[in-house]
């Protein structure tokens, strides 16, 4: 039933304090980003955690700038986890499913979390590819995601669910 609540009761989360995820819980949230199911076990995704401020910035920053926004697309969050997959025939979902389990990891451990999307631009780029070589990751590698990560400064607002979503064939 834990399990449960934890999966009804997360939300994104859009305002951060600035203390640091600390290492013993982004560990436990990285772990559980690596137990995601993928295409045929393939397990082709790479998870990048971000708290050195000046890429974190950066990675903010050039995301801005693919949907021409000034200001701080992460929201605060002093904690960035990149999510990238190899160019196999499941990479999307495979991607899509570790951010899944990050964002429930960190609700459960009373951290928040928000999926911020251009990853996959950020590492089209130039500056991209550069980062990936300084991480020492393959360059073809494709962004999935950004799931920012910290402690909020606020309770995210509970927001009620579309309604005809569900359709049972009995």
């Amino acid at each position: 039933m834990e399990a449960m609540e934890n999966l009804l009761t997360r939300r994104s989360c859009r305002n951060y304090t600035e203390k640091q995820v600390p290492d013993e819980l982004l560990d436990k949230v990285l772990e559980a980003g690596t137990f995601a199911a993928s295409g045929m076990n393939r397990q082709s995704t790479y998870l990048v955690a971000v708290r050195d401020k000046e890429t974190r910035d950066l990675l903010s920053k050039i995301n801005g700038e693919v949907i021409g926004r000034e200001g701080d697309p992460f929201y605060g969050a002093p904690c960035v986890i990149v999510v990238l997959a190899a160019p196999d025939p499941t990479y999307l979902e495979d991607g899509s499913l570790v951010m899944g389990n990050l964002m429930n990891a960190a609700h459960a451990l009373g951290l928040g979390s928000c999926w911020i999307h251009r990853a996959k631009q950020t590492f089209e780029l130039p500056i991209g590819k550069e980062l990936l070589k300084k991480w020492g990751l393959p360059e073809n590698l494709i962004g999935i995601g950004n799931c920012i990560l910290g402690f909020e400064a606020e309770a995210p607002a509970e927001k009620p669910r579309k309604e005809g979503r569900i359709i049972k064939i009995d």
